[in-house]
């Protein structure tokens, strides 16, 4: 789904081409920043993989802080953003923009969730 986004967000975002020219390098950049923060939570993942079933109570705290800051870093980034994505295309277009985004990390976001075993106990 990740290599597929930016092939989706065209075929569900109307843009002329001026808008296009603009916008796509801003998503580009804004992938990019939000590939970072996703890599970090792959990371804190394959760690929770690695150590499930050994996993101590302090453990388990330090991965759901490091994931709560994770969230909180993609939050962010679409906040600092909006602005910019709101330059280079109308308002209505940016607002479609983010919404299908913001859909196709929720379902990466379950496509992760549902490979993944709950904490062992």
């Amino acid at each position: 789904l990740r290599a597929e986004k930016k092939k989706i967000i065209a075929m569900n975002v109307p843009l002329t081409e001026e808008e296009a020219t603009k916008f796509w390098p801003v998503y580009d950049e804004y992938a990019l920043a939000m590939a970072k923060t996703n890599d970090d939570f792959y990371a804190i993942i394959k760690e929770y993989a690695a150590n499930q079933k050994t996993l101590t109570d302090a453990q388990a705290v330090d991965m759901l802080k490091r994931w709560s800051a994770v969230q909180v870093q993609q939050a962010q980034t679409r906040q600092r953003f909006i602005p910019i994505v709101e330059k280079v295309i109308p308002g209505k277009k940016a607002a479609l923009f983010f919404q299908v985004d913001r859909r196709l990390y929720a379902l990466m976001d379950l496509q992760v969730a549902s490979e993944i075993p709950l904490v062992y106990q």
